[in-house]
């Protein structure tokens, strides 16, 4: 099992991305997770959940901050997403990488710290969707 550590959005937005999302019978995304900001990838987030008091403490000391959904963007031909605007989930993504060490390899393959970029996912080739409907 993988792990990662996300936001979701209040039901009224998750209801709409799923209604969105689903006008593609091919986007498969829906069957698989909820709609979602990721802010930990799933490096470092081993099965032992010996990282989970080292998150909850990070949360913790954490105050609640308010983030907005702005334009589509898309990662090349594979991925289509809403833009995430907001300073303070960089902050929270880098407590969080920082409390579960990850490998500086792990750092690279998921996209985090100087690499990380705040995005939910609306559809990619991955769950289905072919190139031509993310466009």
């Amino acid at each position: 099992m993988q792990y990662f550590l996300g936001v979701v959005p209040p039901n009224e937005y998750k209801e709409q991305i799923i209604r969105f999302q689903n006008r593609w019978s091919s986007n498969r995304i829906s069957d698989v997770v909820e709609p979602h900001i990721t802010v930990k990838a799933q490096g470092g987030l081993n099965q032992d959940m010996v990282w989970m008091g080292k998150i909850k403490e990070a949360c913790s000391s954490f105050s609640p901050f308010q983030l907005s959904l702005s334009e589509t963007a898309s990662f090349g031909n594979s991925v289509v997403y809403i833009c995430v605007q907001s300073n303070m989930i960089f902050e929270l993504h880098r407590r969080l990488v920082e409390a579960v060490m990850p490998s500086k390899e792990l750092i690279e393959r998921y996209f985090e710290l100087d690499s990380y970029a705040p995005h939910l996912t609306l559809g990619q080739t991955y769950w289905g969707m072919n190139e031509t409907e993310l466009k």
